[in-house]
């Protein structure tokens, strides 16, 4: 008897004449739009000046999205071997979050010193706001068919076709391993903002909190995923990846703790416009 699992997306690209509309870029922009909104209504309530989470998400972002791409092409160079410009088709998918990550928080640093403003706090008033773009990006992998896990006949598996590379013969679904994250990400920010609430989060512990949880559910979804990728002693390199960041994430938290919420989040008032920015 055949079950009635999940669905992939028959298409993921939509043409409005010579214009074609990709659903991975349109989850990747709606989850930035998503996290501006969240993040510059939590800097406005600590102070902040308004529409500096969109400024830093301008130049961010970007950076974020070469840094993801940049660690997906090193930890998966055998995709490009024997066709080296397709590392530049970013919108067949393949981007690794740490590196998007790092990407934007190097950006973000730079950004908030530029503007004095106070990285940690800036860091705080996103935390929450981070995962919820990733849980909505992670469904351009479901449009793509991509990074989907081992096969199963668990209800909500997925269907894949069978002409897809990572596809095992005779599967009928897979893990829905994007759906895991998904959740797993809007669980994470769910518990970073009754933690903030509960503890008055200040000097990036808020972000520490975040990258502690995402490092804590990739590690159990990593090793579901059948997609290529690097093994070292048997765990696949996301794996060591996020052991560090949890373990530098914790590290980060008992450092800090007891330190309460930062008193002034920014050189320039919320109330006065930035003079030196407008000339």
């Amino acid at each position: 008897m055949r079950h009635a699992y999940i669905p992939s997306p028959s298409q993921g690209v939509w043409h409005l004449g010579p214009l074609p509309l990709r659903a991975y870029a349109l989850c990747i922009i709606l989850g930035v739009v998503v996290a501006v909104v969240i993040g510059e209504r939590r800097w406005a309530a600590r102070g902040g000046t308004k529409g500096a989470v969109a400024d830093m998400a301008g130049v961010a972002v970007p950076f974020g999205l070469l840094g993801g791409r940049i660690y997906h092409v090193i930890t998966s160079p055998s995709q490009y071997l024997h066709h080296p410009v397709e590392a530049l088709y970013v919108w067949r998918g393949g981007l690794g979050i740490p590196g998007g990550i790092l990407g934007g928080v190097i950006a973000g640093i730079i950004i908030c010193r530029r503007r004095g403003i106070r990285p940690g706090a800036m860091a705080d008033a996103i935390a929450p706001a981070v995962p919820i773009a990733q849980a909505i990006g992670r469904f351009g992998n479901y449009f793509n068919q991509e990074l989907f896990g081992r096969p199963t006949h668990l209800p909500w598996g997925l269907e894949i076709d069978p002409d897809n590379a990572n596809a095992v013969p005779g599967a009928e679904a897979y893990h829905p391993t994007f759906l895991y994250e998904a959740l797993w990400n809007v669980g994470v920010a769910g518990i970073v903002l009754w933690a903030d609430r509960r503890w008055r989060l200040g000097h990036g512990r808020a972000f520490a909190l975040y990258l502690a949880l995402y490092a804590l559910g990739r590690s159990w979804i990593e090793a579901l995923r059948i997609d290529d990728a690097h093994r070292f002693f048997g765990l696949r390199l996301n794996d060591y990846v996020a052991a560090l960041v949890f373990l530098g994430a914790v590290t980060y938290l008992v450092r800090k703790r007891g330190q309460g919420r930062e008193e002034v989040v920014q050189d320039t008032p919320a109330d006065e416009p930035d003079v030196a920015l407008d000339a």
